[in-house]
């Protein structure tokens, strides 16, 4: 999969990807901007903001004229927000692409922001937050993280606070914006069926004007964790929800491949130690499974499971022992085993990056956060060069107690019967 990057005088990057046999194309617009850059006065705002972005502009006044156009065309549209990285796209039939970087560009540079759209989007973003609440299958990784990082940017909510979000009105959105909306800290990328030539001329016909400034630096989290540590968040739930892992690398780490391979060796599919061991073999779950997460400055290790609460003691001794018998080589992992995780990551990129959404957002993310685009193919490669003997170096590197976390979700007052558990 080849890619073309160019550079407006802005500073915006533009990536194209083409995909010959595809008929559809990705218009995706990523800025380096996420709930890490907010202060405690306006947590949300990220969020928020990305819910607004389709309310209206100078040119297209409503939300249901952005809408009705983007419908017009068959067209898909949509966007997201992480502590790193916001993202707005628009997939389409490929011929509409001048239409997807029209509407992206119009909302970025003349969207309203209209009062009266605020306050009534405001009542969506709080249902949304008590969506949340009663999920606690999701709600489990926003208690994680708060465990891992405190009360920082990176450890609170993406969606914010009830009383902050209650609190935000326009100038917070234009002050935002002005901190970190700049092309500079911005990439367009179009994937799919598309000419390379004709989607950059495209990009500077509508992003070129746009003022560059210099942006918000994110503080960097400071991690000196000593021992281990519990967050219970006490709910009356059918089943108990967990999430235990440890504190491992960056995006930037020479770690991250042998971390993505022994997180699938461990929990990554059905056939994984994890889900055999807590699942198959003695039925405390329905669902379990292990995964790795990078930031620009930090990362952890984490195996998420939803069980018994009856049971909840056994299940940790469990994911304890599995991490302890992959760092110590009581279970040792094989060179099939290595083999199969990683033909299991391979296919599952090969799989996701059929779709121009999928292929678009590979490469963005990439641009914002990391110091150089690797191909799928080049990530691939990588993968392949990991040996079994840097699988089990990287367990014993980063599965230590002073790394290690718990957070839990049920029907428990007392946290240090759980605190017990992992001295």
């Amino acid at each position: 999969m080849k890619y073309q990057k160019k550079k407006l005088e802005n500073g915006l990057r533009v990536i194209t990807i083409p995909m010959p046999s595809v008929e559809s194309a990705t218009v995706m617009v990523m800025v380096g901007a996420g709930s890490r850059y907010e202060t405690k006065q306006n947590n949300g705002i990220s969020h928020f903001l990305e819910h607004m972005a389709f309310k209206g502009t100078k040119k297209r006044p409503s939300a249901l004229a952005i809408s009705t156009l983007i419908d017009g065309i068959g067209g898909a549209w949509n966007a997201f927000t992480d502590r790193e990285v916001t993202g707005f796209f628009i997939k389409s039939a490929s011929e509409h692409i001048d239409l997807a970087m029209d509407v992206l560009s119009d909302m970025l540079q003349n969207s309203k922001l209209d009062q009266k759209e605020i306050d009534k989007e405001r009542g969506v973003i709080l249902e949304e937050i008590n969506m949340y609440e009663d999920l606690p299958m999701q709600r489990i990784d926003d208690f994680y993280k708060r465990l891992l990082y405190g009360d920082t940017p990176m450890g609170r909510d993406i969606a914010g606070e009830r009383e902050i979000i209650r609190k935000i009105h326009r100038d917070d959105f234009v002050n935002y914006m002005s901190s970190l909306y700049s092309p500079k800290n911005m990439t367009v990328v179009v994937a799919g069926g598309v000419n390379s030539k004709k989607a950059e001329d495209l990009a500077v016909k509508y992003f070129n004007n746009m003022n560059s400034f210099d942006t918000l630096v994110y503080d960097k989290v400071v991690e000196d964790q000593q021992k281990p540590e519990v967050f219970l968040n006490n709910k009356k739930t059918e089943q108990t929800h967990i999430a235990i892992g440890f504190r491992t690398a960056s995006l930037d780490s020479k770690d991250r491949y042998a971390l993505s391979l022994l997180s699938t060796i461990l929990g990554g599919s059905m056939s994984s130690r994890m889900f055999h061991e807590v699942r198959e073999k003695r039925g405390l779950c329905y669902y379990v499974r292990t995964y790795t997460m990078h930031y620009q400055d930090c990362g952890s290790l984490a195996t998420y499971a939803g069980l018994d609460s009856s049971r909840i003691d056994e299940a940790v001794k469990v994911i304890l022992e599995q991490y302890e018998a992959v760092k110590s080589g009581q279970f040792k992992i094989t060179e099939e085993e290595l083999k199969r995780a990683k033909d299991f990551v391979k296919g599952h990129m090969v799989l996701e990056l059929e779709d121009s959404r999928a292929v678009a957002g590979f490469f963005a993310q990439q641009e914002i956060l990391e110091k150089e685009i690797k191909t799928p193919k080049e990530t691939i490669e990588k993968m392949e060069k990991i040996t079994l003997g840097e699988i089990v170096n990287t367990a014993k590197k980063y599965f230590v107690k002073s790394g290690l976390n718990l957070a839990i979700i049920g029907n428990f007052e007392d946290k240090s019967r759980f605190e017990a558990l992992l001295k």
